[in-house]
Parts: C-alpha cells; sequence; structure tokens
C-alpha cells in the first residue's frame, strides 16, 4: 500500500486518508460537504475537494496482492472462525477496517492466548482485542474485536495472521439445565431469601432453573438427606454459618450423603470459604457467603465453569490466586490491612 500526499488531480480512485471538507462556494447556501476519511474517492470528489481550495491531499492507495481493510478483517475473522454456529459466535459486518465477534448465546470464553498471541505478532497493522478466558458472556456479547489499523494490508499477511488460528475463540454454553439450593439455618427462623435470590439471578443468566427451596437446620444428618433428595443436576449449598474447616458441617453431610469433596478453600477474595465436590455424578458446591450478594466472587468463577462442563479440580481453583483479589473491603470488621 502507498501513503502520502498527492495533487488532487491525480487522486481519482484513492482512500481518502483524512476526513475534510469539500464542496463549491457560496458555502451559505450548504454545498459545503464533509469526506469522511476511508473514503474511495471519485471524481465528483477531487472536483469538490479543488472547488474547496484544496490542491494537493494525503491518501492510501492499494497495491497488487492489497486486501481492503474491510475485507481484511472480514478474511481474518473468517479464518478465526471457520464453524460461526458451531463454535456459539456470531460474526459482524465490516466497517472502517473492523470487524466484531459475539456471542449467540450465554455462555463461557474459552481462548488459546498462545495462537491468538501469534495473530497480533504477525504484524502491528493486523490486531485482535478479546475478553479474558473464561469471561462469562451473555447473548449479543461481544467477546472479540479485529481491527485492520491501515487502510490496507497484504492479502498473504493476512493469511499468515490466520494461519493456525482457527477455534481460537469459542463460547461454551451451559450443559446443565436445573440447579438445586440448599439452605441451612442455625435457628428456628426461616433465613432471609437474599441469598436465594442472587444464586436465581446468577442460574437465570446462564438459562438454567432453580427448585423448590429447601432450608434444613445447619446438621451434617438433615444436610445430608437434603442432598441426597435435591432434584436438581447441579447441587448448591449456602449455610447458616460459615464453613471453616474441611470436616465442618456442610462438607462432612456431603460425605455421609455419599459424595466426596475435591478440594475447601480457595484463594479468590471474597470467595474463600468456597468447597467442591461431587454426588452420583452430580456437581456440588459449597457456597462462601458473600454468595448472597449479586456482586462477583469466586464462587461466580467456580459456578460458571461447572455449569458449562469445563474440569474444576483443586489446581484449577488453585490456579485462580493470581488476578484473585477481587474487591477491598474496608468496613471489614478485621481489615486485611496491617499498617
Amino acid at each position: 500500500m502507498k501513503f502520502g500526499a498527492v495533487p488532487v488531480a491525480k487522486a481519482e480512485g484513492a482512500i481518502l486518508a483524512h476526513s475534510m471538507q469539500a464542496g463549491q462556494p457560496p458555502y451559505e447556501n450548504a454545498l459545503r460537504y464533509r469526506i469522511a476519511k476511508g473514503t474511495r474517492l471519485t471524481a465528483q470528489h477531487l472536483a469538490d475537494l479543488a472547488a474547496a481550495g484544496h490542491a494537493q491531499i494525503t491518501v492510501a492507495r492499494l497495491e497488487a496482492g492489497d486486501l481492503h481493510e474491510d475485507a481484511a478483517a472480514l478474511a481474518l475473522a473468517q479464518a478465526l472462525v471457520p464453524d460461526a454456529a458451531g463454535l456459539g459466535l456470531r460474526i459482524s459486518g465490516a466497517g472502517a477496517g473492523r470487524v466484531n465477534l459475539y456471542a449467540l448465546a450465554a455462555g463461557l470464553v474459552r481462548l488459546n492466548p498462545a495462537a491468538l498471541e501469534a495473530v497480533n505478532a504477525v504484524d502491528p497493522m493486523i490486531t485482535i482485542a478479546t475478553v479474558p478466558d473464561y469471561h462469562r458472556v451473555d447473548a449479543d456479547g461481544m467477546i472479540a474485536t479485529i481491527k485492520i489499523i491501515s487502510y490496507g494490508v497484504g492479502a498473504e499477511t493476512v493469511k499468515q495472521a490466520g494461519a493456525g488460528a482457527a477455534g481460537a475463540l469459542r463460547v461454551l454454553p451451559p450443559v446443565f439445565t436445573s440447579a438445586s439450593l440448599i439452605e441451612t439455618s442455625v435457628s428456628q427462623e426461616i433465613p432471609s431469601d437474599k441469598g436465594r435470590r442472587s444464586m436465581a439471578g446468577r442460574l437465570q443468566r446462564m438459562g438454567l432453573e432453580l427448585s423448590d427451596r429447601v432450608v434444613v437446620p445447619h446438621q451434617e444428618m438433615e444436610l445430608a438427606a437434603a442432598l441426597a433428595a435435591a432434584p436438581g443436576e447441579v447441587l448448591l449449598i449456602l449455610t447458616g454459618s460459615a464453613t471453616s474447616d474441611p470436616m465442618d458441617v456442610a462438607p462432612e453431610a456431603l460425605r455421609r450423603a455419599g459424595g466426596s469433596v475435591t478440594r475447601f478453600g480457595m484463594p479468590v477474595d471474597p470467595g474463600n470459604l468456597l468447597f467442591i465436590g461431587a454426588l452420583q455424578g452430580k456437581p456440588v458446591i459449597g457456597l462462601p457467603g458473600c454468595a448472597r450478594s449479586p456482586a462477583l466472587n469466586g464462587a461466580d468463577w467456580v459456578l460458571e465453569r461447572v455449569l458449562c462442563g469445563c474440569r474444576v479440580g483443586s489446581a484449577d481453583i488453585a490456579a485462580m490466586g493470581v488476578g484473585g483479589l477481587l474487591k477491598e473491603i474496608p468496613t471489614r470488621p478485621m481489615p486485611r490491612s496491617l499498617d
């Protein structure tokens, strides 16, 4: 691609690099108008630019083997997303050298970071920016934008950028349709439904139905029986008193019911007091108290992965600590700051 200043008379067919005013006087008759940057110039454009007093303009001119910015962006998008429906994505139209990728439905974004970094390493004029890996997305949420920075780029360069990156982005849909939330109470009173409402909202966004409310005493036997009888495909536990040890009431209740505990505790704050396990093939998540709030916490990260069929083992939770400080709460009775 050639880029630079040329006489107006020699710019037909070139791409205007910067927006300019054009038109014939008298301008008070509204004959002046704006030619947007990126416009492919016609003979009429040139006549109007000359009439407005412009002798020289800056343009881009594609050469043999070049792709226009829009065609290049679309070609790269199609190379990255060869099967849009199969990857849970929608490719937008192209404009100003940009193509966006959107989720077809709610789910979890999975990326191949190495492949995407390789795309961005080919040529500074070819770029893709994405949301983070494991980002939860709603239907029609944008997960990536492809931008060709220059007005044109070599077709072979675009081909090189897309090579080996097919399927580097996808949206995993939920693999479950229902969940049960079992709450425990440390007194005779039924606890507030604040936690249930927050969890119902999280599940609804992912298309899951929450079964009828179940509240049992904060005792191992009662909780174990409720777990065994719960109809949901995913089992959630929200205790009236925080789980503070792997042998506490909720983890022990899961074991009594015939289940297993994979991990207690996670390096994400808020969310430290979470545990995860399984019962008769069903995932079980012991929620931390912060799950009563709709604000982001560690339970969201675990729940979203579980719902979308991702493996969540002890090592996976351990790896969440980098970037796991989600919010400082200055009003806590025991501040973490020791200054």
